[in-house]
């Protein structure tokens, strides 16, 4: 069970990780037809952590509601990794092309989520080793990266926005 949960857990993160990296790459690249991937790596992160957390629930924890909700309040990665969970549902159901003409620019958003819940699925990786973190303290570090770089390009778009135009 054990086996299962983290090989499932660690496909996860490391799809939504790679979910991610499709934007810079894509802009580093030049190769702007790979954002076309992000959805389809978003939907295979948020499989194999749908079955992940099933596997935490039915196998792990026979659908025992006292304890899985003990074991949410008693430990703190499960915790975090069930909130990560949580924030990545509204991110699938909403995936559509049909959402995003429904939510417009809401959409985009509401998709900024996976931010959040990344923080919070390296966090509950970290917090439930118990001796070597540094896989934990790779994927943290890919994570705190990948975040720079919106950042950094976020902060070139302000500047560029707050120039004044040449009459």
């Amino acid at each position: 069970i054990d086996e299962i949960m983290d090989r499932l857990g660690g496909w996860g993160l490391r799809l939504l990780l790679a979910t991610l990296v499709i934007s810079p790459l894509a802009v580093g690249l030049r190769k702007p037809w790979l954002m076309g991937l992000r959805r389809m790596l978003g939907l295979y992160a948020f499989t194999y952590l749908s079955l992940h957390f099933l596997n935490w629930l039915v196998l792990d924890q026979w659908l025992d509601l006292q304890a899985i909700a003990a074991d949410i309040a008693r430990r703190p990665y499960i915790t975090v990794g069930f909130a990560g969970f949580l924030l990545l549902v509204p991110l699938a159901v909403t995936s559509t092309a049909g959402w995003m003409r429904r939510l417009g620019r809401r959409w985009q958003q509401l998709h900024r989520l996976i931010y959040p819940a990344a923080i919070l699925g390296c966090t509950h990786f970290w917090w439930q080793v118990k001796a070597d973190w540094r896989e934990p303290l790779v994927y943290a570090s890919v994570l705190a990266l990948l975040l720079g770089w919106r950042l950094w390009r976020a902060r070139i778009s302000r500047s560029i926005a707050a120039v004044p135009a040449h009459p």
